[in-house]
């Protein structure tokens, strides 16, 4: 079976102590390998918890992050995606996306996370920052002047631009200029459940235009009820309202507290492609395959 989940936190998840090798959690590699053709945006999500919120030991969380992802490439275990060829390798791939633009201090940083081998990069997590507003602001003032130029840069270096947790005018800004494909990697759908995380019917058409994709997450608060039927609903409303070619899987398994009843793990990915029947590979993982080749420059 193939699978691209364009959200799980694995780096995050790893750094916290917990065993992603040999676990019993809602993602790990034994599963992953028992799946087979696996491609996961494997998260830096730059910050840690403490008893007080998240400190700011942004740079330092990042690195530690990477080296997780680099010592699993290194020992055989996964392979990073460097370039297009490497989606179509057999096993598990990890594609390093960033979750939140707060570690960069300007534009011109992205050349760094480059060089680290992201492939993806999150403006907002759910707070503002000098690039873009979050869903989360309370003043939605949409994509900076610094966030259009950083946008210009990922378009240049072949880097995807992902808008979950983006302001609405965030995500209307950047798929407007935005020259690739963008992705909206773990969202639902606001019609079918008012919550902040959710995109509306005018996020989605913006990013159809700009033939991006969007991924549905398994989180239980953004669902219209918490089970399988209520995450393959909002699969269905999409697919039959806009087409099935711009609909992906984005989990966000590892980074959310609680899951849904009937998909509490990826080893139950399964059952969505029994459902979705010939439009089963299109969201599972061809939709996403496509815009991640047109991002990547080499």
């Amino acid at each position: 079976m193939r699978l691209i989940d364009m959200h799980e936190d694995f780096g995050y998840s790893a750094s916290m102590g917990k065993d992603l090798v040999n676990g019993n959690y809602q993602s790990d590699l034994n599963q992953l390998k028992a799946i087979g053709d696996v491609t996961i945006f494997s998260v830096v999500f730059p910050a840690q918890e403490t008893l007080s919120g998240y400190s700011n030991m942004y740079f330092q969380s990042l690195i530690n992050q990477v080296k997780i992802y680099y010592k699993l490439d290194n020992e055989k275990i996964v392979s990073l995606v460097r370039k297009k060829e490497d989606l179509d390798k057999q096993g598990i791939k990890f594609l390093i996306s960033l979750e939140g633009t707060d570690v960069l201090t300007d534009p011109s940083d992205i050349y760094l996370l480059k060089e680290l081998n992201f492939k993806a990069i999150g403006l907002t997590w759910n707070y503002d920052t000098k690039f873009a507003s979050s869903c989360m602001s309370k003043k939605d003032y949409g994509l900076t002047g610094q966030g259009e130029e950083l946008v210009k840069l990922a378009n240049d270096l072949g880097i995807i631009i992902d808008l979950a947790h983006a302001s609405k005018q965030t995500v209307l800004d950047v798929s407007q200029i935005s020259k690739k494909p963008v992705i909206i990697s773990h969202t639902a759908y606001k019609k079918l459940k008012d919550h902040p995380r959710n995109v509306d019917d005018e996020e989605i058409e913006a990013v159809i235009k700009n033939k991006g994709v969007i991924g549905i997450m398994a989180w239980h608060k953004v669902l219209p009820e918490p089970t399988l039927d209520g995450y393959l609903n909002v699969i269905k409303e999409l697919g039959d309202s806009y087409g099935w070619d711009y609909i992906g899987i984005g989990t966000d398994f590892l980074g959310i507290e609680e899951t849904i009843k009937g998909f509490e793990k990826i080893s139950e990915i399964n059952k969505i492609k029994e459902v979705l029947n010939e439009n089963a590979e299109k969201v599972l993982w061809k939709n996403a395959y496509r815009v991640i080749r047109e991002n990547l420059n080499d």
